[in-house]
Formats: structure tokens, sequence, C-alpha cells
């Protein structure tokens, strides 16, 4: 895992956005606990690491509520998403720290004309202002979000709509899910991807080496990726 990962130039990168991009799965933990404490549901990071992390908010909500029997109506939820992502705006002023080497990654991915899109279980409003304030949201395509699917990963809804939005956005150079490649930090997501038919890399980020396994590719930062052949 550790040391300089070889990888062949795919028709399309496909990145998971918390824990590949930018470290913050934190202060999602930190804005699911301000507003599930006074409900007293409030959980451990272990178990939000555990169970909890991969879902987009919906599920996560709906979890939390399932796992200690109390009921959860359709109205009650949207309320709850909405007070949780004004959370996580307060919190994200203060700053986010991408992954090292994560920049400078999707930057010469872009420059090398690689298309790309995120995949993500975050919403769209807690992706794109931190895009923005990175200097990567043009290098993007698409962004597939919890805002577009009705399922969150490990269902393959995501990455299979990511792929087709591509697909229709570069015709003449996307030819099949398996020559494209996902980035993910979680079992989750790399079951998501895997279903949809992308190859995957997975970023120790979050998980140990044993538990993303299932990934084509492992690697402890996207610093030891070499792509070969980039330049068409």
């Amino acid at each position: 895992m550790t040391g300089i990962v070889a990888l062949r130039r795919p028709e399309a990168v496909v990145f998971d956005f918390d824990g590949i991009i930018v470290d913050t799965e934190p202060l999602h933990y930190k804005a699911f606990q301000k507003v599930l404490e006074p409900l007293g549901l409030g959980f451990p990071w272990r178990e939000y690491v555990e169970v909890f992390m991969g879902f987009d908010d919906r599920d996560a909500f709906r979890e939390a509520f399932r796992a200690r029997g109390r009921a959860l109506d359709p109205r009650r939820l949207g309320q709850l998403v909405d007070a949780k992502s004004l959370v996580f705006q307060d919190i994200i002023r203060d700053g986010v720290n991408a992954y090292p080497g994560a920049v400078a990654t999707i930057e010469s991915l872009s420059a090398s004309g690689l298309p790309m899109s995120i995949c993500s279980g975050a919403l769209r409003s807690d992706i794109l202002p931190i895009l923005t304030r990175l200097g990567i949201a043009g290098c993007f395509r698409h962004i597939v979000t919890a805002d577009d699917v009705r399922k969150s990963k490990p269902d393959p809804e995501c990455y299979t709509l990511a792929y087709q939005w591509l697909s229709l956005a570069y015709p003449s150079l996307l030819t099949t899910p398996g020559k494209c490649l996902a980035v993910e930090d979680t079992p989750a997501g790399i079951q998501a991807a895997k279903r949809a038919g992308l190859k995957v890399l997975a970023v120790t980020n979050s998980y140990s080496e044993r538990e993303l396994a299932e990934a084509d590719s492992i690697t402890d930062s996207l610093v030891n990726i070499r792509w070969e052949g980039m330049h068409p």
C-alpha cells in the first residue's frame, strides 16, 4: 500500500468528496451531533465511522432514529437535513483542510484533459463552497450529490448516474464503466462504484487497508499515485 502506485490513464475519474478531497468527516460528525444530541440521539465517533460514514444525510438520520426505536416521518427528516446543513455551513467557515495531493492531483488530471466528476453522499450546498474555496470547482464537468439520487452508497445509483452524465458529455472518450476509475475511502463507496462497473482506487484516509480490500488498488495518499500516459 505504501510507496508509489502506478496507474494507467483511465477514460475518466470519479472522485468521492468527503474523505478523499477534504477532511470533512469530523466536521459532518460534529454537525450531526449538534442536531441529534438535543433529541437524545447522539452517538460516539466510533459508531459514526463503523455505521454512518458513507451514508448520505437522509440515511444517516434514518439510521439514528431506527437504531433507537424512534419514528421519523418524511417532513421531519427534511427539517433535520436542512438543520444539519446550516450547522455544517457554519462549521466550515473556519476553514477546511484538503488531503495531501488531492488538489494537485485534480489540477493535473484536469490539465491533461481527463474527464472528471464527483460522486458524493453530501449535499450540493456542502460541496460547492469548498470546491470554490480550493479553486478546483471548474475541474469537474458534473457533481453527483445526495440531491440527485434516491439511495445512498453502497447502492450504485450515484456512480451509475455519474458515468451516464460523463458518457453523454464525452461520447467519443468513454466506452465502458470498466475503463473508468472511482477514488474512494469507504467500503460502502467501493461497493457502490464496483456495482456500477467502475474500477476503484481506495485511499486509507478513513479506513484500514484490510477494510478497503475490495478495491482494485489501494494507497495511503494521492501523493503516491503516478498516472501513466496522461497526455493523449
